[in-house]
């Protein structure tokens, strides 16, 4: 199997620019892999590698474990921008951002590592798992294995797998690579056929998108609808569009481990009140 998942490459796009333009996803995918190809430049993946392995294996699987604590665990994302909303952070502290959600009981980070569009950076994440005692996830497009080695040379504790961008084998392949590395691997599906091909690859953590990333279009019950199909002892999370405390609560009734949520907390001026409101315990708790 190939190091990185090859297509041709298209235009760049920006945030906010992305919504009915095509495929999103395949756009995002081919700017990444150009990405990739200059990291390569500055650093080959073999000294990407071997700054990885330099980590060890301290925190080994981190990021799984805090999700299997009694509760609907929160996954607290630091996001500046998306394809479909553009900027939603003009002012983003991320660092006081990160250590707010810390404070106010998240469970794990999610780190935007996207340059262009959800102008996130790999600064971002390696400055917050360096800031925070809670895991990190980095939320990217992972298209090469160059990115894992990354990911965890920067301090993550978890990366993203796109059943949409990778298949079958390549999920499995990269699964085990974050295994040697002691990384988690969040493989996520939007569907009833990448949620058992996720399960079939030997996820451990699968989540599911609430949206589309190929239009962008949201349905908060999504994942509900898919937990059925996530095998026992697999930690289910579900992410996009999840807004308020009784989304959550339904989430919960489903059977759902974990929820990732961004953009709502994101636009709280509070984001510890409007976590406690999420979490059913009421800002004034």
């Amino acid at each position: 199997m190939s190091a990185s998942v090859n297509e041709k490459a298209s235009a760049p796009g920006r945030p906010g620019s992305g919504a009915g333009s095509g495929d999103i996803l395949e756009r995002i995918a081919a700017r990444t892999r150009l990405r990739v190809a200059a990291a390569k430049e500055k650093a080959p993946l073999s000294e990407m590698k071997a700054a990885a392995l330099a980590r060890g294996r301290e925190g080994a699987f981190a990021f799984e474990e805090a999700l299997k604590a009694p509760g609907v665990g929160f996954i607290c994302e630091c996001k500046k921008a998306s394809p479909s909303k553009g900027v939603i952070a003009e002012h983003f502290p991320y660092l006081d951002i990160a250590r707010e959600y810390e404070a106010a009981g998240a469970a794990c980070i999610s780190v935007l590592t996207e340059p262009e569009w959800f102008l996130g950076s790999t600064e971002y994440l390696r400055e917050i798992a360096e800031a925070v005692r809670i895991p990190v996830l980095r939320k990217d497009f992972t298209v090469d294995e160059y990115m894992i080695y990354e990911a965890k040379a920067l301090g993550a504790s978890a990366v993203l797998l796109i059943c949409s961008l990778l298949d079958e084998d390549t999920l499995r392949e990269w699964i085990t690579l974050c295994d040697g590395l002691g990384l988690s691997a969040l493989v996520e599906a939007h569907d009833e056929t990448e949620v058992k091909a996720a399960a079939r690859a030997g996820a451990r953590i699968i989540g599911v998108n609430n949206r589309n990333l190929r239009d962008f279009t949201v349905d908060v019950h999504n994942a509900g609808r898919l937990k059925k199909l996530a095998p026992e002892g697999v930690v289910f999370v579900a992410e996009s569009g999840i807004k308020s405390a009784e989304d959550v609560r339904e989430l919960e009734r489903d059977g759902v481990d974990a929820v990732l949520i961004g953009e709502t907390l994101m636009r709280a001026s509070d984001k510890k009140a409007m976590l406690k409101e999420l979490s059913g315990k009421g800002a004034s708790d």
